[in-house]
């Protein structure tokens, strides 16, 4: 086994060269069905299992993006459960967020502790609105039609036959654009009609990408949620749009750590062999969590997805107090 056991001389790690791959593997084929890409959580691995401590951790995290969250975006484009117009608006807000972000961190907010105990309690909401949903007292009307659809969809493939497996989204389950303006969006999905504030989400969409730019992460952990939980779509059709949006303000993060160090002689470039280890793991897990998304129901999707958030709020908060 020593063999396989070595040490990776930018960020210092040593450890056994599958670890890396392994645990992005199990972490993003859960997460990417919500629509998360799992950096956030492999950030305090980084830290507190790997002892990769300096500021590079940020920018390896936004490399395991880049290379993982491809293979996820492929897979809800091919089945048909991208939301261009929803992917369109987050994009055009995040992009800028990440410019305004990297700025604060660099002027104004150099130990953002009471900012991220802010993030932290409006994340907290979120995580508690989500698993108040999963009871079924706070899903839309929409949402509670689709998991009965879902339900009756695996009932009749399994009194016809078919095995467990088989059950889930049928093949007419896509979205369908029916307008787009600069007040609002609608779309259809699985017969529901859903829709949402073309200015609010741009709104929600620029703030995520302020915080993705100021500590790190990609964004997809909080865009996700919100559109879940406060706009009420479906996470089939939120999942996609947040990774692709996650997958670009990772390129733009990860050139600011790269050319614009925080600080004159620290170190923020990624550490590019464990960053690549990190995203061969993830891009096989988003890619089958992708395709896994289409036999699990929403419900457990948002509770997954709630406790996630729930976790991350937590140690916002708990920082602030150390």
């Amino acid at each position: 086994m020593d063999f396989f056991y070595m040490l990776f001389p930018v960020s210092g790690v040593q450890t056994y060269v599958f670890i890396p791959p392994l645990v992005a593997f199990v972490l993003s084929f859960f997460t990417s069905m919500g629509g998360v890409s799992g950096a956030f959580l492999l950030l305090p691995f980084q830290m507190s299992y790997l002892n990769f401590t300096s500021p590079a951790v940020s920018s390896t995290n936004f490399l395991y993006n880049i290379v993982a969250i491809p293979s996820g975006v492929y897979q809800y484009i091919k089945d048909g459960r991208m939301a261009w117009p929803l992917t369109m608006i987050v994009i055009a807000g995040t992009l800028p967020g990440v410019f305004l972000g990297y700025y604060f961190r660099i002027m104004y907010l150099p130990d953002p502790r009471v900012f991220k105990l802010f993030v932290g309690c409006v994340l907290l909401y979120i995580g508690v609105r989500l698993l108040y949903e999963f009871s079924g007292r706070g899903s839309s009307g929409q949402s509670t039609a689709l998991e009965e659809k879902f339900s009756q969809q695996s009932a009749q493939m399994k009194h016809s036959g078919h095995s467990k497996v088989a059950s889930g989204l049928p093949t007419e389950a896509v979205v369908r654009t029916l307008s787009v303006s600069m007040k609002k969006v609608e779309y259809e999905f699985w017969g529901e009609i859903f829709s949402f504030s073309t200015p609010a989400m741009f709104l929600l969409a620029l703030a995520v990408g302020v915080i993705g730019g100021t500590y790190g992460i990609g964004g997809g952990a909080i865009i996700a949620p919100f559109c879940v939980a406060i706009f009420k779509l479906p996470v089939y059709t939120v999942a996609g749009a947040a990774l692709l949006g996650t997958f670009l303000t990772s390129i733009a993060g990860i050139v600011f750590y790269t050319l614009v160090p925080i600080k004159d002689g620290v170190a923020t470039s990624p550490d590019w062999l464990l960053g690549f280890l990190f995203g061969i793991g993830g891009f096989a897990g988003m890619y089958l969590g992708a395709r896994a998304q289409k036999y699990m129901p929403q419900k457990y999707i948002k509770l997954m997805l709630g406790a996630l958030i729930v976790y991350v709020s937590a140690s916002y908060i708990v920082q602030f107090f150390r």
